[in-house]
């Protein structure tokens, strides 16, 4: 395997005041572009003095939820990529290699062609019951305790093959359902119920914690196994709580907006390359950079088509494919 040079060890505060300032300016676009363009002052006014204008009730009503549920579910996407990455030890791994993404979409789509749920919380709770399930299924063909990096990836895409083929054929039985269905799958911003976002967001701060506490231990597993129990660390149960906080964070982001792919792998790769692979310096920066990314799609999705729009998961697929293209170009892949 070839890798570049690793980049200079740097400081945290740096990065995070960039990436801070960067989500401020993308959350203010996300606000402001769309179909009817509206000035900043006018956003400003309409978030903080609204007098019952159109454009107040465009920004409060449809740009704003979108807006901050974006920020939540590209944050747990991007944190969620990293600590994949780092705990399968593969840097082409990204939420749906261990099969979760496919859980959670397969439980929402069975809830919808089968039982007829149509709320969001409904998807919610079949979301995290899936992606759980996968993530058990996962670890359990990957051997459990024994498991190891390699194992899990391969049992991951297995499974996760398996559940979108499941999902690609009950769309095809149930025609009744196929437009529900496939709006959901594609993965969007667009039409989610605000209300949702106060549901989800114990969760999503759960599986936050929970990875950010997993840094120093998942630091000690990416150099391996032996060094990593040299040093102390708990292999098993690191990658049990892995999971754990892989299923609370896709789980949760699936719920909300469907499942959008290539942002937990594209993330941590930019955030990498500059300031390095230490889990503690990388995982606070892929939960602020990533959601600067999903906002960033959102709004060229908007923009490209008017007045229709392209749903962010078509735009973070594309941009992903072509990076997933480069990296194996340029070798820099972990090769299983």
């Amino acid at each position: 395997m070839l890798v570049d040079r690793p980049p200079p060890r740097r400081g945290l505060a740096p990065g995070l005041l960039i990436g801070l300032a960067l989500l401020i300016a993308a959350a203010a676009a996300s606000l402001a572009v769309g179909t009817q363009r509206i000035p900043l002052d006018q956003v400003w006014d309409a978030l903080f003095h609204p007098t019952g204008t159109e454009n107040d009730g465009i920004v409060r009503q449809l740009r704003l939820p979108r807006t901050l549920i974006g920020i939540a579910a590209g944050a747990a996407l991007g944190l969620a990529g990293a600590v994949m990455q780092t705990l399968t030890r593969n840097p082409l791994a990204d939420p749906g290699l261990l099969g979760v993404n496919a859980g959670a979409s397969a439980a929402v789509v069975t809830a919808i062609g089968v039982f007829g749920i149509g709320s969001f919380t409904g998807y919610l709770w079949c979301a995290l019951g899936g992606a759980a399930l996968a993530a058990v299924l996962v670890n359990a063909l990957g051997g459990s305790r024994s498991a190891t990096p390699v194992r899990l990836a391969l049992a991951g895409t297995a499974v996760n093959a398996a559940l979108f083929g499941y999902v690609n054929g009950l769309q095809l039985v149930d025609l009744d359902s196929l437009d529900t269905m496939r709006h959901w799958s594609v993965g969007t911003l667009a039409g989610r119920d605000p209300a949702l976002l106060g549901t989800v967001l114990p969760l999503l701060a759960a599986g936050t914690l929970l990875a950010l506490a997993l840094a120093r231990p998942l630091g000690a597993l990416a150099i391996g196994d032996d060094s990593a129990r040299a040093l102390g660390a708990h292999i098993g149960r690191t990658r049990v709580l892995s999971i754990v906080a892989i299923t609370l964070l896709c789980g949760g982001a699936t719920a909300l907006c469907g499942p959008i792919g290539f942002v937990g792998l594209m993330v941590p790769h930019a955030v990498r390359a500059v300031s390095g692979s230490e889990p503690r310096r990388l995982f606070p920066l892929c939960a602020l950079y990533a959601p600067v990314l999903m906002l960033a799609s959102d709004i060229v999705g908007r923009v490209l088509v008017p007045p229709s729009e392209i749903e962010v998961g078509v735009v973070t697929t594309f941009v992903g494919g072509l990076l997933l293209i480069q990296l194996v170009r340029r070798r820099k892949a972990v090769q299983l």
